[in-house]
């Protein structure tokens, strides 16, 4: 007896190292969590600014810090659209709104509910139905059918019921999902909010937080639905999110426990039979009817093979009730007779085994870990990375999620700004500054990588308007350029040597632009486009390290994001990139999807081809020829070698151009046509073809 404990409390301990070792400790999980919740504050920041009535919530595995490397865990992210209001009284209509009622009755799963279209004018229920997306029920009511938004794209985001972007190497799949907004608690939700278990958890402060946020309803119905078009789920994944955020470590250890065993043993070859949302119900049901004190590192193992008792029984049963919706059963219709016999075998083998069957977890190389701390097998037997290589992985990881959203957060506000004009633009950075001086720690980190850029991007259009007066730039202008040069590596400084070059002063541009190249050899330097699908770039030893010892101040340091312009920024360009602004004739227009490709109105170029193209420009302008033939050689060679490149067409573009300037008309020609095989549509280079052979023809 007492050796059996003895063992137990030993193999708890050395799964918890192994899990501490591949970053299921405290300080990495504060540290995802935190660069997750960065993101989300900055999304919303910047669709506040735009107007978007949309707030993002990150949700699931990835933004609870509660899953590995090996796991694969996908990022959720639920999309809250503010236009409509769903109600469960007649008092909480709201003019003008996308008002609906929330039914819940005998037709209903519960947990789901069915939404009754009201008017905007008045509080009545429509008698009429509006389009295809609504049904007259039996009743005379009109409900909205949940096949809402299938097919539809917005904002780049294919929504289903949810949308997962599968594939993209490098990459979480995401899953997003469209949710409306409930104006209260679903009556079957609050109950929960008076509840607490036998170890005084969920806590009161966590209930009466949980109350504060959000519930949703989101487009999927029930699998034992009679009418499963019309039902809509109620969501309560803030609520949730807020109790696994306050799960110790030895609770989250055993989540990520349960999901490898889930992966390795009772979902095989990608099938989803159980899902983590099941075995996350699991847990807090187990959490919630145990004394808080047995969730300690030392007991790892024990609480393991509790939940596992308790899914077992979840299995067996057909019942897994939701953990704040009671009566909702998440395991209604999720698997046949033969499935739950297969499935309660494999647990019930895996009960029976359990410490072997641990050993045989492959992913993040856990059963070999765990193997090499209960002396096993030797030390160095076999490679595995190092818990120092692991967090240097995750803060690499970290880095590019902030980069890439900071990229999108960019390109969202263009796409609401280029349309503006000068007062929106200085209204919408007041509004950011707010975020600044009012907000909370977040909102002031946030505010660091979104100011720069609307700072610049300010600064270049009213530069742009002065140079189109008198071919100067304002004293205004420069200093909302200098204000936001610090953006990145680069960007911020090649537009304001840009400014220099097209008003003539090209002692001040060179200068700029040979900072700026020195800049690239101070520091690995990453290229982040969000134009298109694109793999994040190769990872390196150097990299990491900076990553690991910068966290995300390193994006100011190593990224390069590329030089956007749009039309109103257009006198600050050469004019060989003004011809990146009319790539679209109206044949292909048609070819654009119009949430993703808004940045083929602008002119939009990586920074290293940009700088050596200024480069060359300059060097011209002061006759310094041999310099400006090495600007040449270097912008040929990024072309060729850089693999990073998100705008190579628009790289080759500029060279046939320069090439045209050598008067070397075969390579430029070769250029354009190197850069039709990149980008057959929506590519000026058909432009640079014709004008070229029409220059040819003209001098015969």
């Amino acid at each position: 007896m007492f050796q059996e404990h003895d063992y137990r409390e030993n193999l708890s301990l050395m799964l918890s190292e192994v899990l501490d070792d591949i970053g299921v400790n405290e300080r990495m999980v504060m540290r995802r969590r935190r660069c997750l919740m960065l993101e989300e504050t900055m999304m919303n920041i910047t669709h506040k600014l735009a107007d978007t009535n949309l707030t993002v919530y990150y949700l699931g595995s990835q933004r609870e810090g509660t899953t590995t490397i090996g796991l694969h865990s996908d990022m959720d992210i639920l999309h809250c659209i503010h236009e409509y209001n769903i109600i469960q009284d007649w008092s909480e209509w709201e003019h003008g709104k996308e008002n609906y009622l929330m039914i819940q009755d005998e037709n209903t799963t519960p947990g789901y509910c069915f939404l009754q279209l009201l008017r905007h004018d008045i509080p009545l229920p429509v008698t009429v139905i509006p389009n295809e997306h609504y049904i007259n029920d039996r009743s005379g009511r009109i409900l909205l059918k949940n096949t809402l938004y299938n097919g539809v794209i917005q904002d780049a985001v294919d929504h289903g019921p949810s949308n997962a972007r599968q594939g993209q190497d490098g990459f979480c799949d995401i899953d997003t999902v469209p949710a409306f907004p409930c104006k209260s608690w679903p009556q079957s939700a609050s109950g929960w909010l008076d509840r607490q278990g036998i170890g005084r958890w969920p806590t009161l402060d966590m209930r009466r937080y949980a109350a504060s946020t959000r519930c949703f309803v989101v487009a999927t119905g029930s699998k034992v639905s009679e009418y499963p078009e019309l039902e809509w789920r109620i969501s309560t994944s803030l609520a949730e999110r807020c109790l696994i955020l306050n799960l110790n470590i030895t609770q989250i250890r055993c989540y990520v426990l349960l999901k490898m065993i889930l992966k390795s043993f009772l979902n095989p070859q990608g099938e989803i039979n159980i899902s983590s949302f099941m075995c996350k119900t699991v847990l807090l049901h187990c959490i919630e009817n145990t004394e808080s004190s047995i969730w300690k590192e030392n007991n790892l193992f024990i609480c393991l093979t509790y939940c596992l008792l308790e899914l077992h029984s979840c299995v067996q049963n057909d019942h897994c009730s939701h953990f704040i919706i009671r009566e909702n059963n998440l395991m209604a219709g999720q698997f046949t007779a033969e499935k739950k016999h297969e499935l309660s075998k494999n647990i019930s083998d895996f009960l029976q085994n359990d410490r072997q069957m641990l050993l045989r977890i492959d992913i993040d190389d856990l059963g070999y870990r765990l193997q090499v701390k209960l002396n096993m097998v030797p030390h160095g037997a076999y490679y595995y990375q190092s818990s120092l290589a692991i967090h240097e992985f995750y803060m690499y990881f970290e880095y590019l999620g902030t980069a890439f959203s900071v990229k999108g957060a960019q390109k969202l506000l263009l796409r609401h700004l280029h349309t503006k004009n000068i007062r929106t633009m200085k209204h919408c950075i007041g509004k950011l500054i707010t975020f600044n001086v009012n907000g909370n720690r977040l909102e002031q980190a946030a505010f660091k990588f979104l100011a720069p850029f609307l700072f610049t991007t300010y600064g270049s259009i009213l530069a742009s308007s002065s140079i189109s007066e008198n071919n100067q730039v304002s004293p205004q202008a420069l200093v909302w350029l200098s204000a936001g040069l610090n953006s990145d590596i680069s960007s911020s400084r090649l537009k304001l040597a840009s400014v220099f070059y097209c008003t003539g002063d090209m002692e001040k541009a060179e200068l700029i632009l040979r900072h700026t190249e020195q800049q690239y050899y101070s520091y690995p330097v990453f290229t982040i486009c969000r134009c298109r699908d694109m793999p994040p770039p190769a990872v390196t030893t150097e990299i990491m390290r900076i990553c690991g010892e910068q966290s995300e101040d390193c994006i100011k340091h190593i990224t390069a994001f590329c030089v956007t312009f749009i039309q109103k920024e257009i006198n600050c360009i050469p004019h060989e990139l003004q011809y990146e602004m009319f790539r679209s004739t109206q044949d292909y227009m048609i070819h654009r999807i119009r949430y993703r490709d808004f940045w083929m109105d602008w002119a939009v170029v990586d920074s290293l081809p940009f700088l050596y193209f200024l480069q060359y420009k300059i060097y011209s302008h002061l006759q310094r020829h041999q310099d400006q033939q090495q600007a040449l050689s270097k912008l040929i060679r990024t072309i060729v070698t850089d693999k990073n490149l998100g705008h190579r067409e628009t790289a080759l573009n500029i060279l046939g151009q320069c090439m045209e300037q050598e008067n070397r008309p075969q390579q430029a020609l070769n250029c354009y046509l190197l850069s039709l095989q990149l980008r057959s549509r929506n590519n000026v280079a058909k432009f640079h073809i014709c004008k070229l052979l029409s220059g040819l023809l003209a001098s015969q």
